[in-house]
């Protein structure tokens, strides 16, 4: 099976008590705010609301012992957003952890996989 036609996805999730500190909706939005400088620009890009992008922004800073995203407020230059030194760090963590939990799960994955039933297909 291809990945492109994969039907089950593995997710990474860190928590903090009870808070999702890291996933990947939270990793995608971190690389988002990165392209866009921008919360909101991040969150429309993502398809996600104002509201739910500030959450996870929000969350995030508080999971972490440092903020992982800082704003700037608007004004004559404009606001904005950056994603600090320790986000980029945690970021790229993460995406690593993704990377070696896909390559060490893929004979599991696939096994798991070939056994699962097509929902939504004819059979």
């Amino acid at each position: 099976m291809t990945p492109s036609k994969r039907i089950s996805t593995l997710k990474i999730r860190l928590y903090a008590g009870a808070e999702i500190a890291m996933g990947p909706g939270k990793a995608d939005l971190l690389e988002a705010i990165q392209e866009t400088g921008s919360i909101t620009n991040a969150g429309k890009a993502l398809g996600m609301s104002y509201r739910r992008t500030w959450m996870l922004v929000d969350t995030m800073n508080r999971c972490y012992r440092k903020p992982l995203v800082i704003t700037a407020k608007g004004g004559a230059q404009g606001g904005g957003a950056k994603v600090t030194e320790l986000g980029a760090q945690v970021l790229a963590a993460y995406r690593k952890l993704q990377a070696k939990a896909a390559t060490a799960a893929r004979k599991e994955l696939a096994f798991l996989e070939s056994k699962l039933a097509r929902i939504g297909s004819k059979k």
